[in-house]
């Protein structure tokens, strides 16, 4: 049982937000829309409210690690985002710091467990 003080649920939430700009970009090498993109980042255990990846996904445009355009077609117009040449190079480097920071933790975890 969760007690109404429990930090647990806040702090975890800290740390998964942290990892939301990396999750994104991992699923951006195609060309996707908002909907697929939280569909597919959900699909493999990291569900995305839409309150929080539609305005990441506008500030990583304007900063130049997206781009995106309008398709039309079947159904209702869709913007779909990408990674620019700039978010590829930057994906590269974060998820080399990722896993350099996950080596640390897991050390750490491992290491702090057995006391």
């Amino acid at each position: 049982m969760v007690e109404a003080d429990d930090p647990f649920p806040k702090l975890e939430l800290e740390l998964r937000r942290g990892a939301i700009v990396l999750a994104a970009l991992s699923q951006l090498s195609s060309a996707q829309y908002g909907y697929s993109l939280r569909q597919a980042l959900a699909a493999r255990g990291m569900e995305i409210e839409e309150g929080t990846l539609y305005p990441l996904l506008r500030r990583l445009e304007a900063q130049g690690v997206l781009v995106s355009e309008w398709r039309t077609g079947d159904g209702p117009p869709r913007r779909y985002y990408t990674l620019s040449e700039d978010g590829r190079q930057l994906y590269t480097r974060l998820s080399q710091s990722w896993h350099a920071l996950g080596a640390v933790m897991d050390a750490l975890v491992a290491d702090g467990a057995g006391r």
